[in-house]
């Protein structure tokens, strides 16, 4: 198939190609095609599924290239990040695994633009937080979770849906010691809570977040300073949930009050409680899976959103732990039938 790409601007196509070709070459690799150009011509070579999801792709990059009108002086190209490349070609997975043209209107419409889901679980848990009182986002790193649910909660705060957003997540020592950091509580966990101010940041301007905090419509604070509060018309997150032990969970869940909203995302694979302690996040999915009004979102490395690589090690670090418990598997299973037959000879002399 070709396509001709237009207006025929030689520095945006050099954007859009990239240097060494290498923007081409990350969506030939990624999509399983095989892309030449001619010009602003170029032919995709590829089953017709891929060959449309390319075309896409191809067509919304070009877009991003054009020179920023903001600026009447400046007419050359924007220059494409691989970071963008890798977006576009994530994004467009939505194309190849759902015809669902209600997965188009699933969008986040945030003060410094709209934020839109890049695969289906994404989909999936925009529209369950959406439509849910407590969602559970469980998964890797990279997926999305935290990020998505603040661009929600910021979304439910300008239409008026809530009259505050609530972050906070468990104070728990990731490797390094709390007591070691200056300052009090609120303090010493501010560097943990910086992933929630970044995107809330990103998405409300700084000084727009700074008078929000100010005035108490957000709130940052650590977990142990939710005991005893109800939360009414607010729009609560819980991050890094992995390290709730099961108390703390149970408390958390039962202070949303009316009109309130509350995502509790996590990965149970990084989990930094005391040696023994369960973690209140891994209790809740057996307790209350067959609760309604309660969606659990389940993310896998595929879905991933940061550089590629981040997929890998997610994926390779699976796989070993898979086999770490296989091999455990067989050493207790091998240890009970030693442990029978040695009962079994035991009982033979007694007799």
């Amino acid at each position: 198939m070709e396509i001709f790409l237009e207006p025929a601007d030689k520095d945006r196509l050099a954007s859009l190609i990239g240097p060494y070709d290498d923007n081409i070459k990350h969506i030939e690799r990624r999509m399983g095609v095989e892309v030449t150009y001619q010009g602003n011509k170029f032919k995709i070579v590829g089953n017709p599924l891929n060959i449309a999801a390319v075309t896409d792709v191809l067509k919304n990059l070009y877009i991003e290239t054009q020179p920023n009108s903001k600026h009447k002086n400046k007419v050359k190209a924007q220059e494409l990040t691989p970071d963008q490349v890798h977006l576009a070609v994530q994004g467009s997975k939505l194309l190849d695994q759902s015809s669902d043209s209600t997965d188009d209107d699933i969008v986040v419409r945030t003060r410094k633009g709209n934020i839109k889901p890049r695969n289906q679980n994404q989909v999936a848990y925009v529209r369950n937080v959406l439509n849910h009182d407590i969602t559970f986002g469980i998964g890797p790193a990279g997926t999305g979770k935290t990020y998505l649910a603040v661009a929600c909660a910021v979304d439910a705060l300008e239409r008026q849906e809530v009259r505050r957003i609530l972050l906070t997540r468990p104070a728990v020592e990731a490797g390094e010691k709390l007591g070691f950091l200056p300052g009090d509580l609120s303090q010493k966990i501010d560097p943990y809570l910086r992933p929630l101010y970044d995107a809330l940041f990103e998405m409300l301007g700084f000084e727009k977040v700074e008078r929000l905090i100010e005035r108490n419509v957000i709130e940052v604070a650590p977990l142990a300073y939710m005991r005893g509060r109800t939360l009414n018309d607010a729009f609560i997150i819980l991050d890094e949930s992995q390290n709730t032990t099961v108390e703390q969970m149970k408390m958390f869940l039962t202070r949303i009050g009316f009109n309130s909203k509350a995502v509790i995302t996590g990965d149970i694979t990084q989990i930094d409680l005391p040696r023994g302690a369960k973690s209140g996040l891994r209790q809740s999915i057996e307790v209350l899976s067959e609760v309604e009004d309660i969606s659990f979102n389940f993310f896998i490395a595929d879905d991933v959103v940061r550089h590629p690589v981040v997929a890998k090690v997610v994926m390779a670090y699976e796989k070993f732990d898979e086999v770490q418990r296989r091999e455990k598997a067989e050493r207790d299973k091998a240890w009970a039938e030693k442990a029978k037959e040695k009962a079994a000879s035991e009982d033979k002399s007694n007799d």
